[in-house]
């Protein structure tokens, strides 16, 4: 009769078939996975970087870079979002590409994951309210104008303006928590108003001077 010890499989022998079913190696460049694609997997790095990068208005911006021990893409797969950034390999890489079941699965077999999971996102939350304290305001103002007067314009200026929070982070290539910042500091000014789940421009000319200050 085989031993128990030999029924139940050791960390390091979970660890060995993750790796093996799931490792995916990509080139430099490659990319990974694209903005605004469903997130069906996240990534654990083994070797090499990734980079994330946002496109909006103003261009592409880098939003992070990562390298090995970390992990990248886990919030469009454990709140089922679309992603908001795109992955690329900043030089040649080996990932592990993990979908949500087995993800869950490794962190019931070892909770050690789980908890450098909720440091990981902690330390983000930490990191991301360090970077709203010192960013300007006009740095969050400037891309959610742009948009604004865009749609206004678009729709014969002074109006109201349909769009949703999570629309317009995307087109003004920020996050949900930095559009919100700025969409607050527009309202509190008067240069944005919202009726009925509408933004309406009472003053298309002064909600523009939001952009004379240079970039």
């Amino acid at each position: 009769m085989a031993s128990s010890a030999a029924e139940t499989p050791r960390p390091e022998d979970t660890q060995f078939r993750v790796r093996r079913a799931y490792e995916r190696p990509v080139r430099a460049g490659e990319i990974v996975y694209e903005q605004g694609e469903r997130g069906e997997a996240l990534y654990v790095i083994q070797a090499g970087q990734v980079e994330l990068t946002r496109s909006g208005l103003d261009g592409t911006r880098v939003v992070s870079r990562h390298g090995p021990g970390e992990f990248f893409g886990e919030m469009a797969v454990l709140l089922g979002r679309p992603r908001t950034a795109r992955a690329t390999a900043a030089s040649d890489a080996r990932l592990l590409e993990l979908d949500a079941a087995t993800f869950e699965r490794m962190c019931i077999e070892q909770p050690e994951i789980a908890i450098r999971v909720i440091q990981r996102l902690a330390a983000r939350a930490i990191e991301l309210e360090q970077r709203l304290a010192a960013l300007g305001v006009d740095d969050l103002l400037r891309p959610v104008v742009r948009v604004l007067v865009r749609c206004a314009a678009h729709e014969g200026g002074e109006g109201a303006v349909m769009r949703s929070l999570r629309a317009l982070a995307g087109e003004a290539g920020l996050s949900l928590r930095e559009a919100h910042r700025a969409l607050c500091q527009l309202i509190d000014r008067k240069l944005v108003k919202l009726v009925d789940d509408r933004l309406r421009i009472p003053d298309l000319d002064a909600l523009s001077g939001a952009l004379d200050a240079p970039d």
